[in-house]
């Protein structure tokens, strides 16, 4: 097989400031910023010595409970295809004249893509993560497979399998959609991988027959097998398997031809080693402002004010005394959520460098305005204060993957606790800071003005640069908020379709430089 590929999973990596742009929300919906960052993302892959990432999810997440819906761009299968822009961000364009399936890399400066999980683990029943996706080849091909036609024509160079099954049928198990379409329909040239001890969750329990589960999912056409621990069992029993005619040479000569294909069209064999010319990529500032960028046009302003004549946004900057509250205003780790450094996330801000919401509102304002911060006052505390307004922002503890499903999707507590306290004693604007909608309809006839900040990532200082004006609102919801979690599943052109903001809905503000001096009449 030649040298050994080494891949990342981007989000454990580099992500820790583009968090919600490459795989989770999308920034304003525009493709040419995601290449942006997929751009960006490849330099600092390239400069750790790892030519290969694990992005982009292109699911479709028809289930907010679904603990990876922050994963995916959207409800909707055309702006999940729309975002396939990143791939050309991380692999570089592709040539007008290439043949359609064929994996691209222009470059030492690239990475090879990853198009994943294929198919339909964003439709899971009841959102629950691995499990079934019950739907018909026509639902399954319009909603959660468009994404693979864009990214295949654009070049990407891998496909992972999901964990998730198609009525019934492990995805890790499908000759048919991996070999049958995948391979044969579409013509898809590179090479597909399962995930982490994805072969193992064809039994269950898991590992439960692993001689067949190397069968089954060889022979449904996956080529590389992700193997984290028990390699050694896996080589004898593969081994065994080949020797015996149980699998066909020809079917690893397909694999190998794949991989090989892969490495060649990434350089590896010419230049296996790391390039230190690109060490001052990691963090570098320009990648900071661009995730600034994202951040900034990825908050989608909900609420403004309790009527349209008296809007809250954009904040005055020059004010005598503001309060800052909240779990989740000066928590570097929450801003960023799960797949940060660590597979689940963390809290605090001794997880990475990045500037948190409380920080940037501190370097925003006024010097004159005095700035206080009580993560979690009662009321007594707000009313004797005489603050001017108040920015509460609450929202979702870290996780990833089945961590991550909720049945429930409430705001956990104190966060409720602290929205009432502060918004019913003084004039306020809720941040939330999740990867998906969460409950908030209790509490909408109390606050003034809600923002969906999503997961900013570290660059903080994009959230206070809308707040207060510099830049004005400009996101979209990619998904549907809903009102009770009773509701769901509910995407947009269902029939019982009665959410509390409808997909694609969001609130503008327009830019002003001055709001010391003419910002908007807090009453």
């Amino acid at each position: 097989m030649g040298l050994m590929l080494f891949m990342a999973t981007t989000l454990f990596t580099m992500q820790q400031y583009f968090l919600t742009t490459l795989d989770w929300v999308l920034p304003g919906m525009d493709p040419e910023l995601v290449k942006k960052i997929g751009a960006a993302t490849a330099l600092e892959v390239r400069a750790t010595g790892i030519p290969y990432t694990f992005a982009p999810c292109i699911a479709v997440c028809r289930d907010p409970r679904w603990g990876r819906c922050y994963e995916s761009y959207s409800e909707d299968p055309q702006i999940v295809q729309a975002m396939t822009e990143i791939i050309p961000g991380l692999q570089g364009d592709i040539p007008a004249a290439s043949p359609t399936g064929v994996p691209f890399v222009a470059g030492k400066k690239n990475v090879a893509a990853c198009a994943k999980h294929y198919v339909g683990d964003g439709g899971t029943t009841n959102g629950i993560n691995e499990n079934n996706t019950v739907i018909d080849r026509q639902g399954l091909f319009s909603i959660h497979m468009p994404g693979y036609y864009k990214s295949i024509n654009k070049g990407v160079s891998t496909i992972m399998v999901s964990y998730s099954s198609w009525n019934g049928i492990k995805m890790h198990a499908n000759r048919e959609l991996i070999t049958g379409f995948l391979k044969n329909t579409l013509r898809f040239r590179g090479f597909v991988i399962s995930d982490w001890e994805g072969i193992d969750r064809i039994t269950s329990p898991p590992h439960a027959n692993y001689s067949y589960s190397i069968q089954a999912s060889i022979q449904a056409g996956i080529d590389m097998i992700m193997v984290p621990y028990n390699y050694t069992e896996f080589i004898d029993r593969l081994t065994f398997l080949v020797k015996n005619n149980i699998i066909p040479m020809s079917r690893i000569n397909d694999a190998v031809t794949r991989i090989l294909r892969v490495k060649f069209v990434l350089g590896l064999f010419e230049d296996p080693l790391a390039d230190d010319s690109l060490v001052d990529q990691l963090g570098s500032q320009e990648h900071r402002e661009l995730a600034r960028e994202a951040a900034r046009r990825s908050l989608v302003l909900l609420k403004n004010g309790q009527s349209p004549n008296h809007p809250l946004l954009p904040l005055p900057k020059k004010t005598p005394k503001i309060l800052v509250a909240g779990s989740h205003a000066d928590n570097l780790g929450y801003q960023c959520g799960g797949w940060t450094i660590k597979w689940q996330g963390s809290s605090g801000n001794d997880l990475t460098i990045g500037t948190t919401i409380l920080t940037a509102i501190k370097n925003t304002v006024d010097s004159s305005t005095n700035v206080v911060y009580k993560e979690n006052p009662d009321t007594e505390f707000v009313k004797c204060n005489d603050f001017s307004y108040a920015v509460v922002v609450v929202g979702e503890h870290p996780y990833a993957e089945t961590d991550g499903d909720s049945m429930n999707l409430t705001i956990p507590d104190p966060g409720p606790s602290t929205i009432a306290n502060v918004c019913r004693a003084v004039k306020c604007v809720v941040i939330v800071i999740s990867g998906r909608p969460v409950v908030i309809q209790p509490h909408m006839e109390y606050i003034d003005a809600l923002v969906a900040a999503w997961l900013p990532g570290t660059e903080g200082q994009g959230v206070a640069d809308v707040l207060f004006g510099d830049y004005g609102f400009t996101g979209k919801l990619p998904r549907t908020w809903f009102k009770t979690v009773d509701q769901l599943p509910m995407n947009a052109g269902d029939p019982h379709y009665d959410p509390l903001f409808p997909f694609g809905f969001g609130l503008t503000t327009e830019p002003t430089k001055s709001y010391e001096d003419n910002g908007p009449e807090v009453i």
